[in-house]
């Protein structure tokens, strides 16, 4: 198994299991959030696709200049609406990465804050930053709402206390 394939591998299991989490956020729940510092639920879920939405641009641009006064978010008005976008996000990222190589990801990708270099690194890191590992990080977030609301969380890699005996 080549690089890509692992990180397509590794892609597939985590969206997989993110989707498993958003799949249980009560829908009546999107404008719930835990603290007044914090994201909604549904601007968190909404954040959670955004970091799916990096895929395509990491694979097809060598570069992307933010502007975060033109930023659009992702704004579900409903879970089945979330959850259609998810999936939608999900299959285009795996669409982009089926068209990449080993080769691909050592090449550089810059990130551009409004024409100023933010920085420049390898297509694999800003990748495993920007979209796995920020997945992560966030749908560890969601699982402590998911709890706060007392909905079962489900496993992402084994059984969690909800799903044991």
């Amino acid at each position: 198994m080549n690089l890509i394939q692992t990180l397509q591998q590794e892609f597939a299991h985590e969206t997989h299991a993110t989707r498993l989490q958003l799949e249980r956020l009560p829908g009546d729940k999107l404008a719930w959030q835990p603290h007044a510092k914090s994201f909604t639920a549904g601007a968190l879920a909404g954040h959670i696709v955004d970091c799916i939405r990096w895929t395509e641009p990491i694979f097809r641009q060598a570069e992307l200049d933010f502007n975060p006064a033109a930023y659009q978010p992702c704004q579900a008005n409903t879970k089945d609406e979330l959850l259609a976008v998810f999936d939608a996000e999900v299959t285009r990222g795996k669409q982009v990465m089926a068209d990449a190589t080993d080769e691909t990801l050592w090449q550089p990708w810059r990130l551009k804050i409004m024409g100023k270099v933010h920085f420049e690194k390898t297509r694999w890191d800003v990748f495993r930053d920007f979209t796995v590992s920020h997945l992560i990080h966030h749908r560890g977030q969601l699982s402590v709402y998911l709890r706060l609301l007392d909905v079962p969380v489900p496993g992402a890699y084994g059984p969690t206390a909800d799903e044991q005996g």
